[in-house]
């Protein structure tokens, strides 16, 4: 398993013990087809939803495990019209349309599961009554809406390399009084840019970035072998290629990983820290390289470009040399539609090419 299903797997474990049987039960028939990232969230949907109930006195469980099924089946419709407002307008985290839509599309995952597969011992379903089967979950995240919300706000043509550049020695003009800051950056700059580098140059994910291992490295063929989300299959990882770029500036980061991080030998994780304080160093963390692409957005003047609108910024550079099914096989998407996203982010250069076709 790799190193973040690990962490998430072991959260998972913690906080289903939170739940009810009914939702424990649910988790395991889950486990075999979903990540448990994706099993987290869903316990978190659960927890918000049962912490409600028992607030608006529609449960009267002591704490979450305790919520009955009876106390689901008897929901009315108003009541599933008041948690939707409640999850749009409570004031600590009002939550965003796609959200919301996502926070019910768990509930009703978990109705499904207890009306029309789980059944008791005499082969009755756990859930008489399924309120969540009349809520109509409209599709919020479609491919155009997305587009329109990324544009100005990932990298664009000359942009990538600038980015990396500022990572190596632009961010160290701009922290020129910090001391501790350049301190950091001094200590980190090749690592630092070699990751934004890696993504900018084949679409990898964070959480692929962070599972690699040196040995997944095949620096001839500039191809790295990853574990792809969706994939369960725990001993398949596949190959995905990187541009000429990554390599140069993977090839500076691997000549210092060693000394510069103290990593043992035992540890194979390509990008390592070394926290203040410690011997030896060990795997980045997932928040550590999202923390640190914002700091250096932030002063490059994009605040808003996080680790994954790197992703889209080489998607929609790459799309534009290559089809939807070359991007696709890239980026590890499960379908088209997904990458459909970068075909609305070229509307612009598309048009553009088509007008200088059509030129006599």
């Amino acid at each position: 398993m790799n190193v973040q299903k690990e962490q998430d797997r072991k959260k998972l474990d913690d906080k289903v013990l939170t739940m009810p049987w009914y939702v424990q039960q649910f988790i395991d028939y889950k486990l075999p087809d979903l990540s448990p990232s994706t099993l987290l969230e869903y316990i978190r949907d659960y927890e918000t939803f049962f912490n409600w109930l028992r607030a608006e006195g529609l449960s009267a469980a002591p704490d979450n495990g305790k919520v009955t099924l009876e106390e689901l089946e008897v929901l009315r419709m108003e009541d599933v019209v008041s948690y939707r407002l409640y999850l749009t307008t409570r004031r600590e985290s009002a939550n965003s349309k796609i959200t919301v839509s996502r926070k019910l599309s768990s509930m009703r995952s978990l109705f499904h599961y207890l009306s029309q597969i789980a059944e008791d011992d005499n082969f009755y379903p756990l859930l008489k009554r399924n309120i969540m089967a009349k809520v109509e979950i409209k599709r919020i995240h479609k491919p155009k809406d997305t587009a329109a919300k990324l544009k100005g706000k990932i990298l664009e043509e000359d942009e990538l390399l600038e980015f990396i550049g500022y990572i190596m020695d632009g961010y160290a003009k701009d922290v020129a009084n910090n001391k501790q800051a350049l301190y950091a950056h001094e200590l980190n700059k090749e690592r630092d840019a070699c990751i934004a580098s890696l993504i900018l140059n084949s679409g990898l994910r964070v959480s692929e970035v962070v599972n690699l291992n040196v040995d997944d490295l095949d620096m001839n063929n500039k191809m790295l072998y990853v574990y792809r989300k969706g994939n369960n299959d725990e001993t398949f990882k596949t190959p995905v290629y990187f541009r000429e770029q990554a390599r140069d500036d993977l090839a500076q980061y691997l000549t210092l990983r060693q000394s510069r991080y103290k990593v043992p030998k035992r540890e194979k994780a390509l990008f390592a820290a070394l926290p203040n304080g410690h011997q030896e160093g060990g795997r980045m963390t997932k928040r550590a390289i999202q923390a640190m692409i914002i700091k250096y957005a932030k002063r490059f003047g994009k605040p808003y470009l996080t680790v994954h609108k790197l992703r889209h910024s080489f998607a929609t550079d790459y799309y534009l040399q290559n089809d939807i099914y070359k991007t696709k096989e890239q980026l590890g998407h499960a379908s088209t539609e997904t990458t459909e996203v970068y075909a609305h982010l070229t509307d612009k250069t598309m048009s553009e090419a088509i007008e200088r076709r059509l030129e006599p």
